[in-house]
């Protein structure tokens, strides 16, 4: 086929539903050219995974390449949005098939599963693929790595499959656990890495516009929390702090019942409330650790805003319906838990509240994909996160493209120990506070640093101040150059206005990295106009020369040596 070919017609006979974008129809001319057994698409969240893949389904029908097709999907919300968007193409499948009824209808090309219900009886699954010429499409196929009964499972029901076309935002993952129907490739060190047929990454997405510019507000604080032993202990978030330390405080902040999550959810909501002024259907959604949370928020909402949110739990029937409802109205604001972290399109969240101690990339990648899909130009997303380590070195590098290895834990890159203590999720779950008897004292908030492009802005400033507003105000439709401009204009005007009112600086570690970033963002500002790159790639060269993280991550010692080597740099050119 083609690249410039026109659209076929969907397996019904019904025209497709759309064009493709660049990456789609290049990926489609490499899979019906090469007419591969497996293929593994790998593509940022918001840029179309699902398009393409039914595309591809709408092709093999129509040439009688396969008879049949199964989807597998992470969540029972995704099953109908699958079907949905296929009945969309001409293609009909049923998202309501069961392990206990195998049957279905004649007029259905295929079904919709999850992983869960394929891992609880993979023989029916595999007795159904060997019946019929079979398509298997794999939703976030990374799931087939989440514990070795569901890798197992999909490789007993599927490993007869005529075609097997695997999907991923995110290929990697916080352990080795082998993704079956992937294939590895071993570098020089002895690492076997995931190879894809086909990459779309966040950086390449951002540049066609078919995803938006992620801003990152990142709001420290004092937290105060007492021990089991009545002892009572103090840590500002952002500031170096041990794994204990920075959990501790994290999760302080994080309590409903305390001063930290109200003012935070206030600023998000005036955030929102500047956005709606250019898109008046913009939304927002606060992604919480777990179901008391997530109803906690939501009161704090109420009271804030005057009106109720919609509130999305793992454990409710009528969730799929609830997210269909928001997505359908210009409502402000959803509460859910992690279900809504992955895969659910809600093309109208343009606003985030980071409520939870997840921190593993996996996680963070999925849920700020929740918020990057672009509608129209000049649209951006705006994430409210806790002034945690983790949480900015991948605030920082979201453009980063990872795979996944065999044999080497991820949580090794983040070069920080928070990580490796608490990646594995049950670290998240109630009770282990209730546990270890830790009482939250409270926590006040203050607006960090924000974080753009890999670069940070900003001096450290109290919630619901003047300064803060500034960064709040921000107009709601701005293309990246201009965001990136009015901060660096918002920076200024704050360092101009507490040199003039003749404040002094913080003496501390908080402040002094703050000084060290803006003189090393102003020197790589001069440098972007004097040799014409790009401040991210200015800051990436600096990485490569000095080592270490993110500039939002980096130790003042490592701001310092990226400072006299752009400097060096400068004097070279």
């Amino acid at each position: 086929m083609q690249a410039d070919a026109a659209p076929m017609s969907g397996a019904s006979g019904a025209p497709a539903a759309q064009a493709l974008r660049g990456w789609q129809r290049r990926a489609l001319v490499k899979y019906l050219t090469a007419a591969p057994r497996d293929f593994l698409a790998v593509a940022t969240p918001g840029a179309g995974k699902t398009t393409f893949a039914l595309r591809i389904v709408s092709e093999l029908l129509a040439e009688r390449t396969v008879e049949a097709v199964t989807i597998v999907v992470p969540t029972e919300h995704l099953k109908i949005q699958w079907a949905l968007a296929a009945a969309r193409h001409g293609i009909a499948l049923d998202p309501k098939f069961s392990n206990s009824n195998s049957q279905t209808s004649s007029e259905y090309h295929g079904v919709v599963v999850t992983y869960a219900q394929v891992a609880s009886h993979p023989t029916r699954h595999r007795v159904r693929t060997e019946n019929r010429k079979t398509l298997v499409v794999f939703d976030e196929i990374h799931h087939g790595g989440d514990a070795k009964t569901w890798g197992d499972a999909i490789r007993e029901a599927f490993d007869d499959a005529t075609r097997r076309l695997a999907l991923t935002g995110t290929p990697f993952r916080s352990d080795d656990s082998a993704i079956p129907f992937v294939t590895y490739e071993e570098d020089a060190a002895g690492f076997k890495y995931s190879t894809a047929d086909h990459t779309y990454g966040y950086a390449d997405a951002l540049a066609d516009g078919v995803v938006r510019p992620v801003v990152f507000l990142a709001y420290s604080g004092e937290a105060r929390w007492r021990d089991s032993a009545g002892e009572e202990h103090a840590a500002r978030l952002g500031e170096p702090l041990t794994a204990e330390q920075t959990a501790r405080a994290w999760k302080t902040a994080l309590n409903p019942a305390g001063e930290w999550m109200p003012a935070v959810i206030q600023a998000a909501d005036r955030r929102l409330q500047q956005k709606r002024q250019h898109v008046p259907d913009a939304g927002g959604m606060i992604i919480a650790s777990d179901q008391s949370s997530a109803r906690a928020y939501a009161d704090l909402l109420t009271k804030i805003t005057g009106e109720v949110p919609t509130v999305v739990l793992s454990d409710d029937k009528d969730a799929s319906l609830r997210i269909t409802q928001f997505s359908e109205s210009t409502s402000r604001w959803l509460v859910a838990v992690r279900m809504v972290s992955e895969g659910v399109d809600v093309p109208r969240l343009s606003v985030g509240v980071y409520a939870t101690s997840a921190s593993t990339p996996l996680f963070f990648a999925q849920a700020i994909g929740r918020f990057v899909r672009s509608r129209r130009p000049g649209e951006t997303a705006s994430i409210f996160l806790p002034s945690v380590p983790n949480l900015l070195l991948l605030a920082s590098e979201m453009e980063a493209q990872r795979n996944h290895v065999l044999g080497k834990p991820h949580r090794e890159s983040l070069d920080d120990p928070l990580d490796a203590e608490l990646a594995e999720q049950k670290r998240d779950e109630p009770g282990d506070d209730e546990q270890r008897k830790i009482e939250y004292l409270g926590a006040d908030a203050e607006l960090d640093q924000v974080i753009f492009d890999g670069s940070s802005f900003g001096t450290a400033t109290p919630a619901g101040s003047d300064e803060e507003l500034d960064f709040l105000g921000i107009p709601g439709l701005l293309d990246a150059a201009a965001m990136r401009d009015l901060l660096r204009q918002r920076q200024e005007a704050q360092l101009t206005k507490r040199t003039a009112n003749g404040e002094v600086p913080r003496p501390s570690t908080h402040g002094q990295l703050r000084d060290l970033r803006k003189e090393l963002n102003t020197l790589v500002s001069l440098a972007h106009h004097r040799t014409g790159k790009s401040h991210g790639q200015i800051h990436n060269e600096l990485r490569r020369i000095c080592g270490g993280p993110p500039v939002a991550a980096a130790t003042s010692d490592q701001l310092k040596a990226r400072i006299v080597a752009v400097r060096q740099l400068s004097q070279q050119g």
